[in-house]
């Protein structure tokens, strides 16, 4: 019998009964895969390969090519969705916005509007694109003001999918919204009704990430109860707003990072793009007020740090890929199956001979029980039949032996009755004449 060998981290081998080899002088264990087709082998270098530089060249070709994010920021008037844009890429993607006179026609629905720049940081360009939807909440009936934004975005998932299905797709343009920033408003009570009803329409078709705009109006106490009360309320109406994944074999200090995160959605956040001077002598992103001055970028003043550490430093990758692997897919799902295309999902699989076999025989087995189970409902239903008829011949018997039973009880009783008579001297037949004269007899 020959022994097994196991590959460690350190180079050494260790036999299955324990003894050890020295290092490249071992074969390495075949492990089956997870799918039982085709085992894995484990090797191990004696030396310097370069795949390990693979990284790397995923990095040069992604600077080379430059990336492509696009945000929507929904909510209503005044509650700070370009001044909170221009503060997490500081710069003035917005231009500063001239107040409409009280004569000027107000719009009469949601529109959308849509802004490209491209900014670089560090040799690394971005092509960012953000979907404004000035009049969303803004009206005295706001029924069905979510829908624009709906089309919106399927018209996005629409043009993609259109890309795809050119004879030539390499220049391929992803417009589809990765994020939308849903600005709610504060008044520190819970979710409007019309807040429930956007996120309900959209958490399928986007990433939600809600956001408490101008949070400086609040104190430390009523942000955290309107928070509790925000989530309490996605939570009861089975909303999905995107959460920081995190990773098996990931190091404790992104875990920590994750964790923190999460526990400060909703994010109550403050933007200004304008430097103030605190009382100690510093310029600062922030709003001066009488009391004192709102740090933008304060940790303990409000949430707009952790906001765009998840949103841009460290998940604006993984919102593309959520996108693109999980709301893509599911609309491009259901849209193929509503036009009529259905997908033949063994083309797939890989076929285990041993398994396949294993599944015919299985089948077989379930059809020839199930030709059993018939044959043997068939053959009771036969029997009964059977012994339906059988008893009602039987039935027909008795009534016939009755019958005839009866007819000679009666033969025998008129017998007996004629042989009492002979015996007693009596005619048989009565004396018609004797009759005429005792009835006339009996008339006088």
């Amino acid at each position: 019998m020959t022994d097994s060998y196991v590959s460690t981290a350190n180079g050494d081998s260790f036999t299955a009964n324990g003894a050890s080899r020295a290092n490249g002088s071992s074969p390495s264990l075949a492990q089956p895969s997870e799918s039982g087709s085709t085992p894995i082998i484990r090797k191990k270098l004696n030396g310097y390969v370069g795949f390990a530089n693979l990284p790397n060249q995923v990095h040069r070709k992604s600077v080379r090519k430059g990336f492509q994010f696009t945000a929507m920021v929904v909510g209503e008037s005044g509650l700070g969705k370009s001044t909170l844009i221009n503060t997490l890429f500081n710069t003035r993607l917005y231009p500063p916005k001239e107040p409409l006179p009280p004569s000027a026609e107000r719009p009469q629905t949601v529109a959308i509007e849509s802004i490209s720049a491209d900014i670089e940081e560090n040799g690394v360009r971005l092509r960012l694109t953000v979907v404004d939807t000035p009049g969303f909440g803004d009206f005295v009936n706001n029924e069905d003001s979510w829908k624009p934004i709906v089309d919106n975005i399927e018209s996005r998932f629409d043009l993609y999918l259109e890309q795809e299905n050119r004879v030539n797709r390499q220049k391929i343009v992803d417009n589809r919204v990765h994020a939308c920033l849903y600005f709610i408003q504060p008044t520190g009570h819970s979710l409007k009704p019309i807040d429930v009803e956007f996120m309900r329409q959209l958490h399928t078709k986007v990433n939600l990430i809600p956001i408490i705009a101008k949070a400086d109006t609040l104190t430390d106490d009523e942000v955290a109860d309107f928070k509790a009360r925000i989530l309490a309320d996605i939570a009861h109406h089975n909303i999905h707003i995107f959460q920081a994944p995190t990773y098996e074999n990931e190091d404790e200090e992104a875990l920590a990072e994750a964790e923190e995160i999460a526990g400060k959605i909703p994010f109550a956040v403050v933007g200004s793009d304008r430097l103030v001077k605190t009382p100690d002598g510093r310029e600062v992103r922030g709003r001066a007020y009488p009391w004192g001055v709102v740090e933008v970028d304060n940790e303990d003043h409000c949430d707009f740090v952790k906001l765009r550490q998840m949103l841009v430093r460290t998940y604006m990758e993984e919102l593309r890929e959520y996108t693109n692997d999980v709301l893509y897919e599911n609309w491009r799902t259901e849209k193929l199956l509503s036009m009529g295309v259905v997908q033949d999902q063994t083309v797939f699989k890989e076929i285990n001979p041993a398994s396949r076999m294993q599944e015919e025989r299985v089948m077989h087995e379930a059809k020839l029980a199930k030709m059993e189970a018939e044959m043997k409902m068939v053959f009771q239903q036969k029997v009964q039949e059977k012994e339906a008829k059988l008893k009602q011949s039987e039935e027909e018997l008795y009534a016939r032996h009755r019958e005839m039973k009866e007819a000679l009880e009666k033969q025998r009783m008129d017998l007996e009755d004629k042989k009492r008579r002979i015996e007693s001297g009596r005619p048989l037949t009565p004396d018609k004449t004797n009759t005429k004269v005792k009835r006339g007899f009996l008339r006088a």
